[in-house]
């Protein structure tokens, strides 16, 4: 059939590497640092660096046993994700702590994936785990995003185009790490109780900083891999 021959050809790996010419990185980093330093822009934008956040935490509780039961992203760019199960332990904790990293993560992998011709897998993964986030949607705002999102994603995963992909999906992960290091940076100056590295600091006894300091850690990590991926520095030893 026609249309499942359509389906396999978006999701199968490009057939050769992207062009990461340093000409395509000067664009795609100039295009995401309009979207970044534009305040108007990045209060956008800024909501798919959340929206990863919140799914970091729900794909995260569901890989340690909790039960994903829902999410939202609110007007002030902050978002809430609910999982259930135990009240406590290794796995709330690691569901807890892992939001803030997750976007620097999530960046890293694409620019890996795209080194590696695995732009139109990475842009399939993303959709399923939009899927699967839908019903679990709370809030009008939440909704609006998820789907902007997944219609973007599903343009670029239907009318695949592998140098599009490549290009869309770099500027994207240039996105996330800024977004990563301000979110972070932001928290590390946040003494409210209901913040990530307090709650740890709550079910642990381990303070604050040094859950701040893991999340810096991560994030230095991820941009290390990334700039090392796209060949702007050199590898270890």
């Amino acid at each position: 059939m026609e249309w499942v021959d359509e389906v396999v050809r978006s999701v199968q790996p490009s057939a050769s590497l992207p062009d990461l010419s340093w000409r395509t990185l000067l664009i795609v980093g100039a295009l995401a640092l309009v979207l970044v330093t534009v305040r108007p822009l990045w209060r956008v934008v800024r909501l798919g660096v959340t929206l990863v956040h919140e799914l970091g935490h729900a794909f995260t509780g569901i890989l340690c046993g909790r039960r994903f039961t829902g999410f939202v992203l609110r007007p002030d760019m902050s978002g809430h994700a609910v999982t259930a199960g135990r009240p406590r332990g290794a796995g709330l904790a690691l569901t807890t702590w892992a939001g803030y990293p997750a976007p620097a993560v999530v960046a890293l992998g694409a620019v890996v994936a795209v080194g590696q011709g695995l732009a139109a897998p990475v842009v399939t993964v993303a959709l399923l785990a939009l899927v699967v986030a839908l019903p679990r949607i709370r809030s009008v705002l939440t909704a609006a995003v998820v789907v902007a999102v997944a219609a973007g994603l599903g343009g670029l995963w239907w009318w695949r185009d592998d140098t599009l992909q490549a290009g869309v999906l770099l500027g994207a992960a240039l996105v996330l790490l800024v977004g990563a290091w301000r979110h972070i940076l932001t928290v590390a100056g946040v003494r409210d109780l209901r913040s990530d590295p307090a709650v740890l600091t709550a079910l642990t006894r381990v303070p604050r900083l040094v859950w701040v300091a893991t999340y810096l850690a991560v994030a230095a990590g991820a941009t290390y891999g990334a700039a090392w991926s796209l060949r702007l520095v050199p590898g270890p030893g």
